[in-house]
């Protein structure tokens, strides 16, 4: 079988376009440049970070999130942050490899720190390595494809038309390879209700949810019984009237339990069957309530509106495939990548291992499979989520350290410590005993000791 990583590649820097300043542009930005290529990083905010990029001002966003009435389909608004958001993760574990994500005197040193402490990190981390010279700030990517192929079969280029949303100015340029990687919580997952089109009352997605006040007094449907639609809903219950949430399963945990025990306003719900024109929410088990607003919290997609691919990478009820180790499409690679797509894992040291190997692959330092191996690949996996009985909008839900381990083995990148899994595993076992106090209060101090002795904390570099 050939190898998909050509000879004309092999020991060559490529100019490569990354897509996104956030978590996984960053570190891609990094890996790429120590393999010698020249990086070009292309951000539509004015700062670095992507999600944790706070953004107040959610004025001109559609309330439901929906971007058809733009041309290319993007949104107003990247970010999906609210102001009181704090990590459902310890610090200990969500460092890159070699830069942890260390409290800080004079700023927020709380184990499960807000948002804004892991902006900060990433603005540490980019100061830390030179990367801010390498990004153009206030630059959406409006289009990218192919360039027409002329006379070699054997090198891929792509055309990337950028926008500086400032000046105005529109720029076109030709890079050898295109990093994807432009985060998925930004563009709403919204359900189908019966009645939800012509509803008059308020319905917003979380994407736009900031802060309680707009919410006082009112009573409040919160759809989705996600890790975001429970932390609303414990904010909420402070300043509205009532709050509903509605869940696919009544099958609730311990945790949320003795939330729901401790507040009169606070009332658990299966999902809804329609919404009517007086304002009633009636739900599957036929109890209502007249709502005066619904908030969903309910999920988001995956959308690339800017590829332009020819159908070769599509997004189907939100599995983007087909993506080999969800991160290379079998007949676009390796010159068309993505970083940062699958979910349910510990992420920034996945997105720096993805980005190694894409570094390594255009750098000739490492090679893929054929493109019909990964294809070949890809359809495996597909069958064994479907045999398992996962939907296919689950497809990047990995939720399995064995698979992170097996991935980091392409580029011999260390397997996730011990520590870092079990720290994991012990903070989401107390969230679901303890909803309201697990970021304050946790018994794990052992693996913590451990975790600041190990040398992921100790071999720190100046």
């Amino acid at each position: 079988m050939v190898s998909v990583t050509s000879e004309a590649s092999r020991g060559r820097s490529k100019k490569v376009c990354v897509i996104g300043a956030g978590p996984a542009g960053l570190v891609s930005a990094r890996e790429l440049r120590k393999e010698g290529h020249k990086v070009v990083v292309m951000e539509q905010n004015g700062d670095v970070g992507g999600q944790w990029l706070y953004q107040p001002n959610v004025d001109e966003e559609d309330p439901l999130g929906r971007s058809s009435g733009s041309i290319h389909g993007e949104l107003k608004v990247h970010s999906s942050i609210y102001s009181s958001l704090r990590l459902t993760s310890p610090r200990e574990i969500m460092g890159y490899s070699d830069f942890p994500f260390l409290a800080k005197k004079g700023r927020d040193m709380r184990r499960f720190p807000g948002h804004k402490e892991l902006w900060l990190y990433l603005k540490d981390f980019c100061e830390a390595f030179g990367l801010r010279e390498m990004i153009r700030f206030n630059v959406r990517v409006e289009f990218v494809r192919e360039e027409e192929e002329e006379d070699d079969d054997d090198v891929r280029r792509w055309i990337v038309r950028s926008k500086d949303t400032l000046s105005g100015k529109v720029m076109e340029e030709i890079f050898d390879a295109v990093v994807v990687a432009t985060g998925h919580y930004s563009h709403p997952r919204l359900p189908s209700i019966k009645g939800m089109d012509s509803w008059k009352r308020k319905q917003i997605h979380s994407h736009v949810y900031r802060v309680p006040d707009p919410f006082r007094n009112e009573v409040v449907v919160v759809v989705g019984n996600s890790m975001s639609g429970q932390d609303i809903s414990m904010e909420l219950v402070e300043v509205a009237k009532e709050v509903h949430l509605s869940s696919k399963t009544l099958d609730i945990s311990s945790g949320l339990s003795k939330v729901i025990s401790k507040h009169q306003n606070l009332l658990i719900h299966p999902q809804i069957e329609s919404l009517e024109d007086d304002g009633r929410v009636i739900f599957v088990d036929g109890s209502w309530v007249v709502a005066d607003t619904i908030i969903y919290c309910t999920g988001y997609s995956y959308k690339f509106p800017f590829l332009e691919s020819k159908g070769r990478i599509e997004v189907d009820d939100d599995r983007v495939g087909p993506l080999f180790e969800h991160t290379f499409p079998p007949c676009l690679s390796p010159s068309l990548s993505f970083v940062g797509i699958p979910r349910k894992l510990i992420g920034f040291p996945f997105f720096e291992a993805q980005a190694i190997w894409i570094a390594q692959v255009l750098s000739g330092k490492s090679s893929l499979p054929s493109s019909d191996q990964m294809l070949q690949s890809v359809t495996e996996f597909y069958r064994s989520r479907d045999l398992a009985g996962i939907p296919k909008h689950n497809t990047h839900d990995i939720a399995d350290f064995t698979y992170c381990d097996r991935y980091a083995d392409y580029v011999g990148y260390p397997h996730l410590e011990e520590w870092r899994k079990l720290l994991c595993l012990s903070a989401l076992n107390n969230s679901q005993e303890n909803l309201e106090t697990y970021r304050d209060s946790w018994d794990d101090h052992e693996l913590l000791q451990e975790a600041l002795q190990s040398s992921h904390f100790t071999n720190l570099n100046p």
